[in-house]
């Protein structure tokens, strides 16, 4: 799970919170895209936290929370049905 934030001290200040609340957290800087300044870059927390506890952070630092479609939990496909359905009653019915 990651949290992106523009300033490094908001970054290093959940790196803190999520450390003494007995998470492994770390910071590394994030590379997007197309940006040729290195200052412009945001920084990225990496943590095993669970995800409500970083949205909570996320919001309180204005970042954004940035989860990885690999770490979803698939759903199971759905069952459908395996003829059409009969929409009108059976005559006498």
């Amino acid at each position: 799970m990651r949290g992106i934030f523009f300033g490094e001290d908001d970054a290093a200040a959940v790196v803190a919170r999520l450390t003494s609340a007995g998470f492994e957290a770390r910071l590394e800087r994030e590379r997007l895209a197309g940006e040729d300044d290195d200052e412009d870059h945001p920084w990225a927390v990496l943590t095993d936290a669970p995800e409500l506890v970083l949205e909570l952070l996320v919001d309180e630092f204005e970042g954004w929370l940035d989860t990885d479609p690999a770490e979803q939990v698939a759903s199971p496909p759905l069952q459908l049905p395996t003829g059409p359905r009969k929409i009108k009653r059976p005559p006498g019915g």
